[in-house]
């Protein structure tokens, strides 16, 4: 039996209405909740209260939802905390500083609370899934991803990485050589049929060259399709 419902969500929404509705769905689906209506109380409650995953409103009073991802994706305890940003801005520019600030997610306003309580169980999945036949290591010149330990190490040095990162890098080292299309890689990643921009993908990827500089030339991009892994000289 899955233990998700046992999850912990922080949702840091100033809108009282939202907060309910989504308050409403995630504990008819099992979920435990705890709110804050500005940045800063929902920063003192990641940190009183430890949540497995926050949804985060991009507007909020005092502190808005940029600087708390900012905040959080700063210090080590809260780098892989998973975040799903909120966003009633139709400028995709807002979004995509989201995305670079390390984001996991975003859902634009007004959304469907069944697609958002999707897409946080599709999220959850990933971070959880049951080992299986496929390696538990994966290795790419100094390069090491431990899937048991969900530790990515270069040079025996922890690059810390947030869930998506994580994602794309494990799919690219599954499939060296292969061209992956963005549509494929939002649907794997992901786990869910997006809907959204596949500048997504882009994005994250930009995200893992910089934070994984040796992968720079590694990870190419296809013209209009996607990327790939290239493959490495094993007779160098």
């Amino acid at each position: 039996m899955s233990n998700l419902a046992s999850k912990k969500v922080l949702i840091i929404e100033d809108e009282r209405d939202i907060l309910q509705l989504i308050k409403l769905y995630l504990e008819k689906e099992g979920f435990r909740t705890v709110s804050a209506a500005t940045g800063a109380e929902g920063l003192r409650q990641v940190k009183h209260e430890k949540p497995d995953l926050v949804i985060l409103d991009l507007m909020l009073p005092e502190m808005n939802g940029l600087e708390v991802c900012k905040r959080l994706r700063s210090v080590p305890e809260t780098t892989m905390l998973p975040i799903i940003m909120l966003t009633a801005k139709a400028d995709e520019s807002d979004t995509i500083i989201g995305l670079e600030l390390g984001a996991d997610d975003y859902v634009a306003k007004p959304f469907s609370p069944k697609t958002l309580v999707a897409r946080i169980k599709a999220l959850f999945r990933r971070l959880e899934r049951k080992p299986d036949d496929s390696p538990t290591q994966y290795r790419y010149g100094t390069l090491v991803m431990d899937l048991a330990r969900h530790e990515v190490t270069v040079k025996k040095i922890e690059v810390p990485l947030t869930a998506k990162e994580f994602g794309l890098l494990e799919h690219l080292l599954r499939n060296p050589g292969r061209v992956l299309t963005r549509d494929v890689l939002l649907n794997t990643v992901w786990g869910y049929e997006y809907y959204g921009t596949t500048r997504t993908v882009d994005v994250h990827i930009r995200r893992l060259k910089q934070k994984l500089p040796s992968l720079n030339e590694a990870i190419i991009s296809v013209k209009s399709l996607g990327y790939k892994l290239k493959e490495l000289d094993r007779s160098a």
